[in-house]
């Protein structure tokens, strides 16, 4: 079996290509594919707490603050103190975080566009069962 008809380097390299497939239009936007994930996260679920944020990333603490901080920085989403428990912070979208929504979906759909082209509608579909299979694999091996 050649290197790249192994499961794990052949996902590996799709992931590798689909991310710098991204990283230019989100380049364009000021923003990486750690902050494009929150802000459509967010955007889908409304606020949450930062830890909550930070196990979906799947990140420690510190790097989850340090990316939120960028996106503050840039008057994406605001943290405020919970007011149940202050030592939970509320992270939520600014209306400058909901616009740009918009375009980062615009660019997510052109590259997958990209991914799936020459697939059938069941191809695709049979695809995203197939992928979330192995997720689902690999997140009960690995307790993720």
């Amino acid at each position: 079996m050649k290197d790249r008809d192994f499961y794990g380097p052949l996902l590996g390299h799709c992931a590798h290509l689909a991310k710098e497939r991204m990283r230019g239009p989100m380049t364009g936007y000021g923003m990486t594919p750690a902050q494009t994930n929150v802000l459509l996260y967010l955007h889908e679920n409304g606020c949450t707490s930062q830890s909550a944020l930070a196990e979906q990333m799947r990140v420690k603490a510190p790097t989850a603050n340090g990316i939120l901080e960028r996106m503050e920085e840039k008057g994406l989403l605001c943290r405020t103190v919970d007011a149940k428990d202050a030592r939970r912070r509320i992270v939520a979208l600014t209306d400058k975080g909901r616009g740009l929504v918009a375009e980062l979906e615009r660019c997510f759909q052109e590259a997958e566009a990209d991914i799936v082209r020459g697939f059938s509608r069941e191809e695709k579909e049979q695809l995203k069962v197939l992928l979330r299979r192995v997720m689902a694999n690999l997140e009960e091996e690995y307790k993720v």
